[in-house]
């Protein structure tokens, strides 16, 4: 693994690269409340295939990180994206979490860009607005995001060594991958760009969330716009309780050349519990 400090639209980016250069790119697209190093046990079992990119996000690790909300709008942290494919598109892009909603605007916004598109425990932006919008399970499940929202969430998270941080993004789900070297990593990028800059990609997001049992209306979405023409691949760990079954349903409607694959004992970090299985459901899908 390399790591690259690169100028994307006047920003530095920090960007780690995993096999040859001259393979095809494989873009890496981590989430809440990750970096770069998100992909470290997927990218090796891939890299005799791909040239894998996996950048440090806008307010990530040591990335550009501006303290303003409004830096952080869906269509800066597609620029950002946009800027790094350059003109090497198309490529295959792989988003997992938040990481996936920056891919799904890529291959919808910049359909020339995206060869392919691999989501990992990740949401289209219309089948997970309805269900949280629907006052049911996933809105239940979705209240930590009016948390992070909040004015003071940041320094709740980083207070006593991110001990909040940890236990809400770690709540009924298998952590065992983080620890050791691992867990002083990510304290060290979450210390490097401050929680801040990570929770403002959600205060940023026009997500709707309705309280449980008290559905909220739809807000308006340019529906015709929101279309995946590329081949998708849909990864899904079962046991998530972040991002629960229905919060896809009725992708196929949005991605119609979709693939969907399941993954058993395993949960929204599948990319780290079961690597193998991943990177073998995504190289026989490409082959």
């Amino acid at each position: 693994m390399r790591i690259e400090i690169r100028n994307l639209n006047g920003n530095q980016f920090v960007i780690r690269h995993w096999g040859d250069a001259s393979k095809p790119k494989l873009l890496m697209l981590h989430g809440f409340p990750e970096f770069g190093d998100a992909w470290e046990d997927l990218a090796p079992l891939v890299a005799h295939r791909f040239h894998c990119i996996a950048p440090d996000q806008r307010g990530y690790g040591g990335s550009f990180a501006p303290a303003n909300v409004g830096a952080y709008t869906f269509s800066n942290l597609v620029a950002d994206m946009t800027a790094l494919i350059g003109n090497v598109g198309p490529i295959t892009i792989i988003g997992h979490d938040w990481g996936a909603a920056v891919a799904y605007g890529l291959a919808m916004f910049q359909p020339n860009l995206v060869k392919r598109l691999i989501v990992v425990n990740g949401v289209h932006p219309v089948p997970f607005q309805r269900a949280v919008a629907a006052g049911g399970l996933q809105s239940k499940a979705s209240q930590y995001i009016n948390y992070l929202r909040s004015k003071k969430s940041d320094k709740g998270l980083e207070k006593d060594d991110f001990a909040k941080l940890i236990k809400l993004f770690s709540a009924n789900m298998d952590m065992s991958w983080l620890a050791g070297k691992r867990l002083a990593d990510y304290k060290t990028a979450w210390r490097t760009s401050g929680v801040t800059s990570m929770v403002n990609w959600y205060r940023a997001s026009p997500l709707v969330i309705a309280s449980p049992g008290m559905p909220a209306p739809m807000p308006c979405l340019p529906i015709k716009k929101l279309f995946v023409k590329c081949p998708h691949l849909l990864i899904w760990g079962i046991n998530d309780v972040t991002l629960l079954p229905q919060s896809t349903d009725g992708l196929e409607e949005f991605a119609p050349n979709l693939t969907r694959s399941n993954i058993a004992d395993a949960d929204h970090w599948v990319l780290h519990q079961k690597p193998r299985e991943v990177a073998d459901i995504i190289l026989d899908w490409m082959s």
